[in-house]
């Protein structure tokens, strides 16, 4: 399982982040999700970012 797992993974997390998302527009409306998506990859960036220069270890 584990090997079918790493071949297909990158299918896998892709398939769903589309299926979480498909669910954000229809329940929380396009707006907002694009809110949500916009203010997470803020935030992973900033981690990133921070992590990259010591400052988070």
């Amino acid at each position: 399982m584990e090997k079918i797992f790493n071949q297909y993974k990158w299918p896998i997390l892709i398939g769903t982040a589309g299926f979480i998302l498909a669910i954000l527009f229809l329940t929380v409306g396009f707006l907002q999700t694009m809110l949500i998506l916009i203010l997470t990859i803020a935030g992973s960036v900033l981690g990133f970012y921070l992590q990259a220069h010591g400052i988070l270890k």
